[in-house]
């Protein structure tokens, strides 16, 4: 047992590191907020894109998702057992505050690495879909929402449909059009009039700075997250080693 007067100096330690383990944990709940909230409009915005390269996409907006859920559950957990002042709590907090670190440390890499080969994946993938369009699978539908978004049209411009299946039947697809009053469907199917109605720039160059920028946010706010765990862990290990050296019990 400790001596009363070693005992009463460490009760301001603990008290402060008390109020700043919950500070943290609430700050911590927010940011959990912030990751479920990125996930979900990564998921929501990057819906089209995804779909265009189907076999090759990321899970990373599911990811954020989870992870962002888990950390509002294990914020509130971290404010209870701060308070509760319990020192298997709170090594049991920091054991999961190590494992976020980690796992977000490992999203941030792996987006930032994706984003370098994006361009190469989006290329052949956009290829693909063109050359495959019907107009109502999914990558049919995302290759028109990417159109319509962006305003292009083809991978490189609107001659990559003439050697299309697609065109040869219907023409180039209705969301290449500029203006839908001039952009008939006899005009669609003739090569040398469409060019005058439709997007001249190609989409591979601007879906991949979409995607670059978006996956580079996620990147960033995963590794500004995940370092700011590392504050957590040593909150959590030291007002442990605190309670259970000195004894100290939370009321």
């Amino acid at each position: 047992m400790s001596p009363p007067s070693r005992r009463l100096q460490t009760k301001p330690v603990i008290t402060c590191l008390k109020t700043f383990l919950v500070s943290y944990s609430l700050i911590f709940w927010f940011t959990g907020v912030i990751l479920l909230a990125v996930g979900v409009w990564g998921k929501v915005s990057l819906e089209a894109y995804i779909s265009l390269a189907s076999d090759k996409s990321t899970n990373a907006p599911y990811v954020l998702i989870g992870t962002g859920a888990t950390i509002v559950i294990f914020g509130l957990f971290g404010c209870f057992a701060t308070c509760r002042g319990s020192p298997w709590m709170l090594k049991l907090y920091a054991m999961f505050l190590t494992l976020v670190f980690l796992a977000e440390l490992v999203a941030g890499i792996s987006g930032f690495l994706f984003r370098h080969e994006i361009k190469a994946i989006l290329s052949d993938a956009y290829a693909d879909a063109v050359k495959n369009y019907n107009a109502t699978d999914s990558r049919s539908v995302a290759v028109d929402t990417i159109q319509r978004t962006l305003h292009c049209c083809g991978k490189k411009n609107y001659t990559d449909w003439i050697d299309t299946d697609y065109f040869k039947a219907n023409g180039i697809p209705a969301s290449c059009c500029t203006d839908n009053t001039n952009c008939s469907p006899q005009t669609r199917k003739d090569p040398d009039k469409v060019g005058k109605e439709v997007y001249k720039e190609g989409c591979v160059s601007l879906v991949t700075n979409v995607m670059e920028s978006n996956l580079g946010i996620i990147a960033g706010i995963s590794f500004g997250i995940a370092f700011f765990q590392l504050i957590g862990i040593f909150l959590a290990c030291c007002l442990s080693r605190y309670i259970t050296n000195n004894q100290y019990e939370m009321v």
